[in-house]
């Protein structure tokens, strides 16, 4: 594909990213901004958290894992239904209970002003550096592909990454962001797709469920040395426990959740997220 071409889907792209955010922030307030004035449909919400748990780093790294450590991943993503389990009938509620908008204001009933403001401190600094982080790989990827074609420098790829990011979120917040996300989310799965059937046709497969089958890197349970890091019990716990505190300790997923009409579909995401 011709550096062009790439420009005009990422202009088409981000036009329709901005044409829902003029949509969906009109009469907007700061209800509207934090908590999308409870309005979220609950089946959107768990299709676009689907994009926001993961990034270029999972599609980049995992992967590769695989030839390490073959299919031991999916152990810790069996271990994300106790702790989506955990979230729904532990956490959402008493976010619920509380009107929470920050979930980190919790604290501040529960322990006091200081550790409200320190686990929002930490919440903020973890924040920046993995949005950074992120920030940082796909605006490199645009860089390669892209940018260096023209000869922009890379400080101007970022600049422009982050401002067409803010455009289409500074005013309608949380709400645009449900849709968004949703719209993000599907064109990610149908990419994930496409690179998979074309990558079955560069290697001349046939078969590819038998090929996977057949491979000795397709060994998901490991159940031989308890001491090892992909030992199951060790990745199931550790997938529980990672979302948990990825997901129901995090403000920036916990607030799609808290957009929706009601508790029961705050719920109805978080099993409706393991079903996606």
């Amino acid at each position: 594909m011709q550096p062009v071409h790439i420009i005009l889907l990422i202009l088409g792209y981000f036009s329709v990213l901005i044409l829902i955010s003029y949509t969906t922030s009109k009469s907007a307030n700061n209800n509207t901004f934090f908590k999308a004035n409870n309005s979220s449909p609950w089946y959107l919400v768990a299709f676009g958290m689907i994009g926001a748990s993961l990034s270029g780093v999972t599609f980049i790294s995992v992967p590769g894992w695989v030839e390490g450590q073959q299919m031991s991943y999916m152990q810790m993503v069996l271990g994300y239904v106790l702790g989506y389990a955990v979230i729904g009938l532990v956490l959402l509620p008493l976010y619920y209970k509380l009107n929470l908008t920050s979930i980190y204001t919790y604290l501040d009933t529960r322990f006091g002003r200081f550790s409200y403001k320190t686990g929002a401190s930490f919440f903020l600094l973890s924040r920046t550096i993995g949005a950074s982080f992120r920030l940082f790989l796909v605006a490199n990827v645009l860089q390669l592909i892209l940018f260096d074609a023209y000869g922009i420098p890379f400080w101007i790829t970022v600049t422009i990454t982050i401002l067409l990011i803010w455009l289409y979120t500074f005013k309608g917040g949380i709400k645009t962001i449900v849709w968004t996300d949703t719209l993000q989310t599907l064109f990610m799965l149908l990419a994930v797709g496409v690179c998979i059937v074309m990558i079955k046709d560069a290697l001349q497969i046939e078969n590819l469920f038998s090929y996977i089958s057949e491979n000795k890197l397709s060994k998901i349970f490991f159940w031989d040395d308890f001491k090892a890091g992909n030992y199951f019990w060790n990745r199931f716990l550790s997938g529980a426990f990672i979302a948990i505190v990825m997901t129901g300790l995090d403000q920036d997923m916990m607030q799609k959740n808290l957009t929706c009409r009601n508790l029961k579909d705050a719920q109805k995401t978080c099993f409706g997220l393991l079903l996606f």
